[in-house]
């Protein structure tokens, strides 16, 4: 059955576009006569699914120029005093620079690229308004047109958790009296989102066994993960300063570089080197290049490129690991690993870096290097 919003559609190379012509009443607003801009998609289904979110927002949009062009209702009634509030709260883009220059302080680039971007999505959607002019419809409309976009639950909740800090420290710092806007959103459930399945032993073996062999810069990554459990940030930023052979216990000394932050305070951590990890640390420190980088390829003073680092590593590994796994993969193997050899918790939560809860676990100094090799040399 034919849908009327099919209209507004028209496909080419096999995506989708929206095509609308501007009404006449309002095109003094535009600088074009016709609205044309592709939806990234390949499905009629979600491509209407779309059209049918924008159409809705257009003519809104629309409704609003053509209500400013009129007088308003019953003028003659209003009060002489009761003249309308306009609000002092900041906008939205000036609440940014408030919260990058409380919270950016130290931050890598990062951090204030992906702060920015989520600033622009709610600008783009509903415009650069006073922080406290937003409402908790606004925020269900941002969130439809982000899952429109292909994001899934995870990521329209982190972009949320984001401009949710930026408002509440604005709303914190200007002592303004007005709630947030983004804080009680609704989101439902992913079904389709995938959990990060561990790498079977055998797979780990083998895939080390294949880093041995060719034996070049990616693969001694592959193989520093694989048996450290570190995040893949955490590898690719090391400098070669970070890897301590020539102690009684080889080890990385994980700590934060300007150019790569750590994710907790408890990532910065000592992880002692075994088997396929120590091969990978021996082979970085035996180049014989100038480089004070690990992994020059996809790091430097400025920036690490984490993301660069995990589409080609990934795309190695997918030939070589079931279904679902990644790179992460090896984060979640290590943690069975030590699983399966009755490591204490705690003991896994040092070696990983994830965080121990109890009060009792921050105080000291935390395990020695010696008891952490002991559990690392058993799996």
């Amino acid at each position: 059955m034919y849908n009327y919003t099919q209209q507004y559609l028209q496909s080419k190379d096999r995506i989708f576009y929206f095509v609308r012509r501007v009404p006449v009443d309002v095109q003094p607003y535009y600088s074009s006569k016709r609205i044309s801009f592709s939806l990234k998609t390949r499905s009629l289904n979600r491509a209407m699914r779309a059209c049918n979110s924008i159409l809705q927002r257009l003519e809104d949009y629309w409704l609003g120029l053509r209500l400013q062009k009129m007088d308003i209702p019953a003028i003659h009634l209003v009060m002489p005093d009761a003249a309308a509030n306009e609000s002092n709260a900041p906008l939205l883009s000036d609440a940014l620079d408030i919260y990058l220059k409380l919270k950016g302080v130290g931050k890598d680039k990062v951090f204030v690229s992906t702060a920015t971007r989520n600033v622009e999505y709610v600008v783009k959607v509903l415009g650069n308004r006073c922080i406290e002019q937003y409402s908790s419809a606004d925020a269900s409309v941002f969130r439809d047109w982000l899952l429109d976009q292909g994001m899934s639950i995870k990521t329209v909740k982190r972009v949320f958790s984001s401009i949710r800090a930026i408002i509440n420290i604005t709303i914190t710092e200007e002592g303004l009296d007005c709630s947030n806007a983004f804080s009680k959103t609704y989101f439902p459930e992913d079904v389709a989102e995938v959990t990060r399945k561990p790498i079977p032993i055998d797979d780990i073996r083998k895939i080390q066994a294949l880093c041995q062999s060719q034996d070049d810069d990616m693969r001694w990554l592959i193989a520093l993960i694989s048996d450290t459990g570190m995040r893949l940030g955490e590898a690719a930023g090391l400098v070669k300063a970070d890897i301590k052979l020539d102690d009684t216990i080889p080890h990385i000394d994980l700590k934060p570089h300007p150019w790569r932050t750590l994710k907790t305070k408890g990532s910065q951590r000592k992880i002692p080197l075994v088997g396929a990890a120590l091969w990978a640390a021996k082979r970085l420190l035996q180049q014989q290049d100038n480089s004070l980088f690990c992994f020059p390829r996809y790091c430097s003073e400025q920036v690490c490129k984490t993301n660069s680092a995990s589409g080609g590593l990934n795309k190695w590994l997918h030939e070589h690991v079931p279904d679902g796994c990644v790179v992460h993969s090896f984060r979640h193997s290590i943690r069975d690993r030590l699983r399966a050899v009755e490591c204490p918790s705690d003991i896994v939560d040092a070696i990983g870096g994830w965080k121990t809860s109890g009060v009792g676990h921050g105080y000291g100094n935390g395990y020695p290097l010696e008891v952490l090799e002991k559990w690392m040399m058993k799996i």
